[in-house]
């Protein structure tokens, strides 16, 4: 678990573990949700620009539904173990 401080000012300051997982960089946006009394905080430090093209790649074949749902889940899975730090 990492923590920070409030300011008076409602200020904080992300803690560098915390920036680096995320990969912020200084002018990136955030959003913030509010879900069963926890907050979210999802880096918004994509455009769409850096899509394009990751759908295509030659030669290499298309996946069936179970294995992108395999793929999903083993995402999901390191993503949660990483935020438990």
């Amino acid at each position: 678990m990492v923590t920070g401080t409030l300011t008076s000012k409602g200020q904080t300051t992300i803690p560098k573990k915390v920036r680096e997982a995320l990969n912020l960089k200084a002018g990136d946006k955030l959003m913030w949700t509010i879900q069963d009394g926890q907050v979210i905080l999802r880096a918004k430090n994509k455009s769409i620009k850096d899509l394009a093209g990751i759908l295509n790649r030659p030669g290499m074949r298309a996946r069936t539904l179970e294995e992108m749902d395999e793929g999903i889940a083993q995402a999901v899975k390191e993503r949660d173990d990483r935020s438990r730090y």
